[in-house]
């Protein structure tokens, strides 16, 4: 699967690939089996699959931050929200308590802007910085069309 990930993406691209956790990198990979499975080949999709939660590697998290992020998520996912909106700059200063949740609230943003500078396609770069939206959008647009498939493999990841 490896292979398959660095034939989809350029060198600059496989570089964030490689720079993502060890855990990240299997869920991005069992992103892209699941979504090649589906008998997807769109390549924009198949990238996004493996390079969605890229931004994440600017603040690795340990497993205690990962949990902490699912009980912000289910307890109070609007002030979860709220104490995600900073600046990248400043992640590095908040209280320990809200760095996960910044790195959760932002990462789409941070990974679309670095898949940006390592030559991704527009599209590639929007479903990186959306792939956490809530869609609201009953749209047919490509996408749009792409952006649900990869949310519903990534949720169920």
């Amino acid at each position: 699967m490896l292979r398959m990930a660095s034939d989809l993406l350029s060198g600059a691209q496989m570089a964030l690939f490689r720079g993502m956790q060890p855990s990240e990198q299997a869920h991005a990979l069992n992103v892209l089996a699941r979504l090649l499975a589906q008998g997807e080949k769109q390549p924009d999709l198949l990238a996004a699959a493996l390079l969605h939660d890229c931004g994440k590697q600017l603040y690795p998290l340990n497993p205690l931050e990962r949990a902490w992020i699912v009980v912000m998520q289910k307890l109070l996912p609007d002030r979860m929200c709220e104490w995600g909106r900073v600046e990248r700059e400043t992640v590095s200063r908040l209280p320990i308590w809200r760095r996960p949740l910044a790195v959760a609230e932002q990462h789409p943003a941070w990974g679309a802007e670095m898949a940006r500078q390592a030559g991704a396609s527009a599209l590639l770069q929007a479903l990186i910085y959306r792939h956490q939206e809530k869609s609201t959008s009953s749209s047919t647009n490509l996408e749009e069309a792409l952006l649900s498939k990869l949310q519903a493999v990534d949720n169920e990841s």
